[in-house]
């Protein structure tokens, strides 16, 4: 039986990882539509056509930033949720700050731990970064738990971080580098 290759950039058991499309419009903002009361009020995906071609566009065009979406794999491949690589710096660095978020028909049933696996891998296996970091308001209590999930370990507090729906909020920076995922020192 000839191998024919996978749709995906990895896949693990239950989910695979593959780029942004525009293609992906219509699934993607249904999707963020379905999910604003438990996305809010921690993240905003594109919701429209327009707002999500211009997301894709920043994801498959910037060199600084890479974008994953979460495909079910027993579900046809239907979206699950999304992980960014956002402010990728080369060099000295090999950094990159991580983004994500679940879509309500898949919240909790630990997809996305498993998709954030395959993101860390990929990231530090074939794109070569040293470390990642994820930045998250202090009462997201879930992504909190899967980035200690995933072995970040919280490095600090920034008061007024970031500009989220409509103020500046604090956020707690949990990072992970490829020693810490391989254990050596």
């Amino acid at each position: 039986m000839p191998h024919t290759a996978s749709r995906y950039l990895t896949e693990g058991r239950r989910v695979g990882l593959r780029p942004f499309s525009y293609d992906d419009a219509a699934e993607f903002t249904a999707r963020a539509r379905e999910s604003k009361d438990l996305h809010h009020p921690w993240l905003f995906p594109p919701d429209t056509p327009a707002a999500y071609a211009a997301y894709a566009q920043r994801l498959i065009e910037d060199p600084a930033k890479a974008g994953f979406l979460v495909c079910e794999k027993e579900a046809g491949g239907a979206l699950a949720g999304f992980v960014n690589i956002n402010n990728i710096v080369e060099g000295g660095f090999l950094c990159g700050a991580l983004g994500y978020g679940a879509f309500a028909h898949a919240a909790g049933r630990g997809l996305m731990r498993e998709a954030l696996d395959l993101v860390v891998r990929y990231a530090f296996g074939p794109m070569r970064l040293h470390r990642l970091e994820i930045n998250v308001q202090p009462g997201n209590a879930a992504s909190i738990a899967l980035a200690r999930a995933c072995g970040f370990r919280k490095e600090g507090f920034s008061p007024k971080m970031l500009h989220i729906d409509g103020a500046w909020r604090d956020h707690e920076r949990w990072a992970l580098t490829t020693e810490m995922l391989t254990g050596e020192s």
